[in-house]
């Protein structure tokens, strides 16, 4: 499904949370949607499931808007960090209200999460603990098949042994059901290896949308001597530099093997170190 964000603002209270996001989403993939705390995500996702109506501008998803439209709603399935499911009911019967809502719904892939997570199904979710409620929320996150699948923050509570099971679940599903996945996430070095492409928002505006294995690619952490650090970022953009005593690494746009032809050491910049780099920065964006 192609979802296409037309400049796209949401005021609360006169302040924006976003502020003319626009951006397309062509392809099924699994995308990373990253960004500080108040960057927005979370305001687009609400929108983009239809759980709240911009300000101005639009999100279509193959022409139609998700607000006040419950088919399309029917194919998109938000699960965030909590309140995913009415906490007075049992488990089956969460699932149950699930099954009905979303026509792709898998019974048989959510009994097995259920089984994989220990999760009971007679329990009253009511009594369940952070890690259980999450676990329930990727489970019905996963059953539920909707063409566009959104998780926020959807691991709270889990440790890391659950989360990296989580992180197999979601591909072996992707790999057998072709969707929309769009994961939004602090724990970035865990799970970037997922992301096809990342899109970083920064103050309610995007600042990047790039193919992951490209942008791995087209930045690098290049070491050396300072004086020959300094002579080969001339002229390219520089996210960020650390000096100690006569040597220097520089956080810069351009490709590891150039760097390299340069004299100078070079590797990659992990995902999660290039976004808080773009986003310490004003101008915030690749060039």
């Amino acid at each position: 499904m192609k979802i296409e964000v037309k400049n796209l603002s949401k005021s609360y209270k006169g302040k924006q949370a976003l502020k003319g996001l626009s951006f397309t989403l062509g392809e099924q993939k699994i995308y990373g949607l990253l960004g500080r705390n108040g960057a927005g995500k979370t305001t687009f996702m609400d929108i983009l499931s239809g759980n709240l109506q911009p300000s101005e501008g639009e999100v279509l998803i193959n022409g139609r808007s998700a607000f006040n439209d419950q088919e399309l709603r029917q194919s998109i399935c938000l699960i965030k960090d909590s309140d995913n499911a009415r906490k007075e009911l049992k488990v089956k019967n969460m699932l149950k209200l699930y099954s009905y809502f979303y026509p792709t719904w898998s019974q048989e892939l959510a009994e097995t999460l259920l089984d994989e997570f220990g999760l009971d199904r007679n329990a009253r979710i009511k009594t369940f603990s952070k890690g259980m409620e999450s676990a329930l929320g990727i489970t019905l996150g996963l059953a539920s098949r909707a063409p566009i699948t959104v998780f926020d923050e959807p691991y709270i509570g889990l440790d890391a042994a659950a989360r990296k099971r989580f992180y197999q679940l979601l591909l072996e599903e992707y790999e057998i059901e072709k969707r929309t996945f769009i994961f939004s996430t602090h724990l970035i070095d865990e799970v970037s290896l997922l992301f096809e492409e990342v899109l970083i928002l920064q103050e309610g505006r995007l600042i990047l949308q790039e193919d992951s294995e490209l942008l791995r690619g087209m930045t690098s952490a290049v070491s050396g001597k300072t004086d020959q650090v300094e002579a080969f970022i001339k002229n390219k953009k520089v996210w960020n530099k650390q000096q100690f005593g006569g040597l220097m690494t520089a956080y810069v746009n351009g490709s590891s093997e150039e760097a390299e032809q340069a004299g100078l050491s070079a590797k990659g910049i992990p995902i999660q170190d290039l976004m808080v780099y773009m986003t310490e920065s004003r101008e915030g964006v690749l060039k």
